[in-house]
């Protein structure tokens, strides 16, 4: 008799025990039938999640019960995928070991920031970069990451720093500070008028590997802001080196000749190499060693799944290099 006991066999089930709020997670709720059309409600949804694994699938070798993991959680595929649940599957090569001194609510702001990052910079059609690795082999190659301090920007820059490249990032002078200490060489003022000529002027004489453009996205905002990659599109035109404005967003219509952008999604790593490149082969090991924090800082506003609505609203008014996290 046919089953379906084979779709389990590289997947773990987790005790949810954070998870943290993203910008689509709300949008879903206000406007989905328009982001997601093919959605279908009542909808399931979250995708950062952290918590201890309670049975793994056969096929499943790297986990067992009891350990300590933060993972993607494929909501879109899914309702037993989604993070806003007790209980979460979790795909055995999206998800990582945490360190005992990482509690769950940080780790819980790590997952779709790293895979939206890591599908600008590393898949194939995207940047392309070298994949990260502990420790970093430099490439002599310069990136550009505007939106730094946000939760897709803070692990852009440790994942391009660990594979090998400069990054020259943008963000608010008030967070200067933080994205250097995640690792970018230069901080620029995003709202500066004179920014477009700053950063051109910052990459001259260097070998530019490309940008990924991620902007702030706010409650009554256009939720695809085409701002910065418009801004990234001119800095790379006027750049010797690599003129692809990887997105996190949709790119402009208009780009010009010799430059390309393309709009990059986190889901998409889960089927490529990449998602195991990061997941599996760099994130553990650089949690453990600390070479990788957990980024942006985790801001817990509630506990238990009755908390989610409150996170919600306050994800929408809007957090500076702070991820809201709700406790379970």
């Amino acid at each position: 008799m046919p089953s379906n006991t084979a779709a389990w066999l590289t997947k773990i089930v987790i005790k949810t025990k954070a998870v943290a709020i993203n910008p689509v997670d709300w949008a879903i709720q206000a406007k989905g039938d328009v982001i997601f059309p093919w959605l279908a409600f009542p909808y399931l949804g979250g995708s950062d999640v952290a918590g201890e694994v309670c049975e793994t699938g056969s096929g499943v070798t790297r986990f067992k019960v009891g350990d300590r993991v933060v993972g993607l959680a494929l909501c879109l595929s899914s309702a037993a995928e989604a993070a806003f649940q007790e209980y979460t599957v979790l795909r055995d090569h999206m998800t990582s070991h945490i360190p005992n001194g990482l509690s769950y609510e940080s780790a819980s702001v790590i997952p779709l920031g790293l895979s939206t990052a890591a599908s600008g910079l590393f898949q194939k059609g995207m940047l392309e970069l070298q994949h990260p690795s502990v420790p970093p082999k430099p490439t002599g190659k310069s990136l550009l990451v505007w939106g730094g301090s946000t939760s897709v920007g803070c692990n852009a820059i440790q994942l391009a720093v660990a594979a090998g490249y400069e990054v020259i990032t943008t963000a608010s002078p008030k967070n200067f500070a933080y994205v250097k200490k995640l690792g970018a060489s230069q901080a620029f003022d995003y709202s500066s008028p004179t920014i477009i000529p700053d950063l051109i002027a910052a990459f001259k004489g260097k070998s530019l590997a490309g940008a990924l453009a991620i902007g702030a996205v706010k409650a009554g905002s256009n939720f695809l802001d085409k701002g910065p990659a418009i801004a990234c599109i001119e800095v790379v035109s006027a750049s010797d080196g690599n003129k692809f404005v990887a997105c996190a967003g949709h790119p402009p219509d208009d780009v010009p000749e010799g430059v390309s952008a393309k709009f990059c999604m986190s889901a998409s790593i889960t089927d490529d190499e990449v998602g195991k490149a990061v997941f599996v082969d760099f994130l553990p090991k650089a949690l453990e060693e600390g070479t990788f924090v957990a980024a942006p800082e985790a801001e817990v506003v509630g506990k238990g799944l009755e908390s989610i609505q409150g996170a919600f609203e306050a994800q929408m008014k809007g957090v500076s290099a702070k991820k809201i996290v709700v406790s379970l």
